[in-house]
C-alpha cells in the first residue's frame, strides 16, 4: 500500500469529537475517489508507548475517540448509500489495551485500571507478544467509521448508530466493502479508532488501540434505502485465528448480557488457572482475540452464549 497513489490525504489534526452535522467538511470529493486518512488511536494521543497505568485513570473522556474528517461526498443526498471500500492500512507498530474503570462487559468485576502496551512489526504484522503468555495474530481494522446523522446537535461518538460510527466490527478490514445509509447532504464521512486486533465483542472495552493511516475509496449508490450498515468481506474472517482450534466456555441465562458475562468469566477462570496470568490480563486478552457468539437464542427461556478463545494465541 505504501506505493499506492490516493486522490487526497487528510492529516490527523483534521479531526473532531462526536457526531454533529454542523461540522464543516475538511475535504470535498467526487464519487470514485480515494482518500488516505491519518487516524488517532482511541485515547486521542493521551496514551503513548511510554504511558503507565496511572495515565489510564487520568484520561479526559471529553477527548476520546477523535475521528478524522468529515469528508463531503459530492452528490450524496439523504436516502442514498455511501459505499466505502477499505483499500489498506499503514499501521504504526505500537498500541495499547486497557481496563478502564466503569467501562466494559465486566466493569463490576474489574474496578481498577490496567494497561498493556503492545509493540508489533508494522511491515510484517507478525503476531504481537502478550507478555510471556503468548502471541496475538493481528488484523488491522477501523473501529469507528460512519457518516453524520440527520438529527442536529452534538452526539456522543461512543455508541454505534444506524449510520455507523463506533461499530467495533473487526471484519471491517482490508478488502471489505461497507455500505452506510446517508442522512445528510454530502454524507459527512469520518473515520477513527483504528485497531491492530480485536475479538468479536471487545469485552473489556478496548482492543489493540493503535494509530494508523487507512486508505478508503468512496462510491455513491443513489436511492437505495438502507436501515443499518451492512458489509461484504473479501474472504474468510477467522483464518488468522482458527488454525489450532478453540477453547470455548459458555453462559446460560434468559438474559444475553448475563450469558455473555458468564461465558467471559468462565474463560478468565480457565486462563488464570491454566496459564498463571492475572484475571485482568486474561480479561484484556479475551478482548483482543476471543470471539463472543450467540450459539442459541430460541430454546426458551434460556439462551446460550459462547466465548471462543483461539488456541493459536497460547501455543
Amino acid at each position: 500500500m505504501a506505493h499506492t497513489h490516493h486522490d487526497h490525504t487528510i492529516h490527523r489534526h483534521q479531526h473532531h469529537i462526536g457526531w454533529n452535522n454542523a461540522i464543516a467538511p475538511v475535504l470535498t470529493i467526487a464519487p470514485g475517489q480515494s482518500v488516505e486518512f491519518e487516524v488517532f488511536e482511541a485515547s486521542g494521543g493521551q496514551l503513548s508507548p511510554s504511558s503507565t497505568v496511572a495515565h489510564v485513570g487520568t484520561m479526559d473522556f471529553g477527548k476520546v475517540n477523535p475521528v478524522t474528517g468529515p469528508v463531503f461526498v459530492d452528490g450524496a443526498r439523504a436516502g442514498d448509500v455511501l459505499k466505502v471500500t477499505l483499500l489498506g492500512f499503514k499501521p504504526s507498530g505500537w498500541g495499547w489495551t486497557a481496563n478502564i474503570p466503569g467501562f466494559g462487559l465486566l466493569a463490576d468485576d474489574f474496578t481498577e485500571p490496567a494497561l498493556h502496551l503492545w509493540k508489533y512489526d508494522p511491515a510484517t504484522l507478525a503476531p504481537a507478544f502478550f507478555g510471556r503468555f503468548g502471541r496475538v495474530p493481528l488484523k488491522p481494522f477501523t473501529g469507528t467509521i460512519g457518516v453524520a446523522m440527520a438529527e442536529d446537535g452534538q452526539h456522543s461518538i461512543v455508541p454505534p448508530r444506524r449510520v455507523g460510527g463506533n461499530m467495533d466490527v473487526r471484519d471491517v478490514a482490508e478488502g471489505t466493502e461497507l455500505y452506510l445509509p446517508v442522512e445528510v447532504a454530502g454524507a459527512l464521512f469520518s473515520v477513527g479508532d483504528t485497531h491492530a486486533a480485536q475479538g468479536d465483542g471487545e469485552v473489556c472495552g478496548t482492543a489493540i488501540e493503535s494509530p494508523m493511516s487507512v486508505a478508503l475509496k468512496f462510491d455513491l449508490i443513489k436511492g437505495e434505502k438502507l436501515a443499518f450498515p451492512r458489509f461484504t468481506t473479501p474472504g474468510p474472517v477467522t483464518r488468522h485465528l482458527d488454525a489450532k482450534g478453540y477453547e470455548v466456555t459458555t453462559g446460560v441465562s434468559p438474559d444475553l448480557i448475563q450469558g455473555a458475562r458468564d461465558a467471559v468469566r468462565g474463560m478468565i477462570d480457565l486462563l488464570t488457572r491454566r496459564h498463571g496470568m492475572s484475571a485482568v490480563e486474561a480479561y484484556m486478552l479475551c478482548s483482543v482475540c476471543a470471539d463472543l457468539r450467540i450459539s442459541e437464542i430460541v430454546d426458551v427461556p434460556n439462551w446460550l452464549v459462547s466465548l471462543y478463545f483461539p488456541r493459536i494465541v497460547l501455543e
